[in-house]
């Protein structure tokens, strides 16, 4: 070792601003093997010791065990191979600590009960087949033996959340809301409903995307009576009721126009459920789509204007 400058343990210490207990126990598993001894028996050690203690260091900081830094200081394994795996690992661990936020975000913001949280929770932790058999199991209630078709079918993946393999917070708080929603008998019992009035639309030969196309004739009608400000109970309103009844004839099954109104009026408050729009937006979060339009404000004007209007 002639040649060489040799430190004490607590000299190595000092330059590294690491404790004795630490180097001695590196020391101790062959991490930071002494250079030599002093006359007295005491470890010393060298400049390579030095930068050994400081990788050690680093690999440690990065969250690396004992094993498999010994397998790479001894060369028996490539450090990009253990950086690989590692960063693989951290992957989960982020994911799972995402999954935890965004639960805790949602318990905080909701003041959710103990059970609430207990069931957000386990939402939260589905794997992506989990995920797809809870989505399975709303769209077979939902849609399961009403339509066929390819334009049916499309109204089925417009309505399917697929939450990506990276999801943000607001992602996972959204699938979380979601699943809790598409559990919601009630709620199922709606969307059944209003997919049920679509096919029954296919079947009279009304035109595609029945509940789709009420949605345009509603939003076309009522929007200009909306922006003109004209109250929807008031006799100015008459024309817009009118003409809005005459563009829906062909969506419903009965003559009288006091019973085509009622029936109208259902659709409609049906359509306007709060459920289904909130539905929609979150699956516009989890998809990355685009916020869909609202339609709550012409629907609302519509209802308003049937109400006083049905008579009997």
């Amino acid at each position: 070792m002639n040649g060489h400058t040799l430190y004490s343990i607590g000299e190595l210490a000092r330059r590294t601003g690491t404790t004795v207990k630490t180097i001695r126990f590196y020391s101790d598993c062959g991490l930071i093997p002494p250079a030599d001894r002093s006359p007295a028996g005491y470890r010393l050690y060298d400049s390579d010791a030095v930068a050994r203690l400081d990788l050690v260091r680093t690999l440690r900081d990065l969250g690396l065990d004992l094993a498999a830094i010994r397998k790479v200081m001894d060369r028996e394994l490539a450090l990009s191979e253990v950086a690989a795996v590692h960063a693989d690992a951290l992957d989960v661990q982020i994911r799972i600590l995402r999954l935890r936020r965004a639960v805790l975000i949602a318990v905080a913001e909701r003041g959710a009960t103990p059970g609430e949280t207990h069931l957000m929770h386990k939402l939260a932790k589905l794997s992506e087949a989990e995920r797809q058999q809870l989505v399975g199991d709303f769209l077979d209630a939902a849609f399961g033996g009403v339509g066929t078709g390819s334009t049916f079918a499309g109204t089925m993946r417009s309505m399917t959340p697929e939450l990506p393999d990276d999801p943000d917070t607001e992602q996972v708080q959204a699938w979380v809301e979601l699943a809790e929603l598409s559990q919601d008998a009630d709620f199922r019992a709606l969307v059944r409903h209003l997919a049920q009035e679509q096919t029954a639309g296919f079947i009279q030969g009304a035109p595609p995307a029945l509940h789709r196309d009420l949605a345009a004739i509603v939003r076309d009608q009522i929007t200009p009576a909306l922006a003109a400000g004209v109250e929807p109970a008031s006799p100015q309103a008459d024309p817009t009721v009118t003409a809005l009844m005459n563009r829906c004839v062909h969506l419903l099954d009965c003559c009288d126009d006091a019973t085509s109104r009622r029936q109208l009026l259902a659709r409609l408050e049906r359509m306007n459920d709060p459920r289904k729009e909130r539905y929609l937006s979150l699956l516009a979060v989890i998809n990355g789509w685009p916020a869909p339009e609202s339609l709550r404000p012409v629907l609302d004007w519509a209802v308003h204007a049937l109400q006083p209007r049905i008579q009997g």
